[in-house]
């Protein structure tokens, strides 16, 4: 669009989005204590097979970072260390990009190949800063997307300016029904996929798919 048509946006006062990444880097580190020099942080991602793997490689590009892997990094003297070609070297903020429940597998997901052995006791300890912290994800989940009008009425007293798109929670048994006998007119995704896995356009999908 901005090549096409490079007078649209700013007549249309469309805020750019190309400082971004030097914005988040700063805000990555100012969550360290203003005393420690030299400071190293990191995109923490789970590899190339993850749908956001482009945005994570971007972004570390961008901030002028390293991106890393679970097995680029270990516990080492108290410290979470990143592998490098001279040793190793520590990591003082970790923006991750990977779930709660795989990022530490000693204390989560013990199958995870994903995250970092030690890393909770390193975190809690203070000698390692995570963004975002653990548990912020929360409210990151299709469901509470339903909910919206109601939080928005009960914490702010007011009805929504841009109104929901109409959402139906199978786990209500009127809504199921509705779901399941009008499925070929809408899109049925999975709560607990991300992205467009699990999810169904019933407009493009066959009788059988609709089973």
């Amino acid at each position: 669009m901005k090549s096409t048509f490079p007078q649209i946006l700013p007549a249309s006062g469309i805020r750019a989005v190309d400082n971004y990444p030097s914005y988040l880097l700063e805000a990555l580190l100012n969550l360290t204590p203003p005393y420690l020099q030299h400071l190293t942080v990191v995109v923490l991602t789970p590899g190339i097979y993850n749908y956001a793997y482009f945005e994570h490689s971007f972004l570390a590009q961008q901030m002028g970072i390293e991106l890393v892997e679970g097995r680029d990094l270990v516990v080492d003297d108290g410290y979470v260390q990143m592998r490098t070609t001279k040793g190793l070297q520590r990591v003082d903020v970790i923006y991750r990009r990977i779930d709660d429940n795989f990022i530490a597998p000693l204390a989560f997901n013990p199958q995870s190949l994903l995250g970092v052995p030690g890393l909770m006791d390193v975190y809690r300890n203070g000698h390692v800063a995570l963004a975002n912290a653990l548990g912020a994800g929360v409210a990151d989940d299709k469901i509470i997307y339903a909910y919206v009008p109601q939080m928005i009425s009960y914490y702010l007293d007011e009805g929504q300016i841009l109104p929901n798109v109409p959402t139906y929670l199978c786990l209500e048994q009127k809504q199921l029904v509705h779901v399941l006998a009008n499925q070929e007119q809408l899109v049925v995704k999975s709560a607990n996929e991300a992205g467009g896995y699990g999810a169904l356009i019933g407009t493009q999908s066959t009788a059988e798919q609709r089973l």
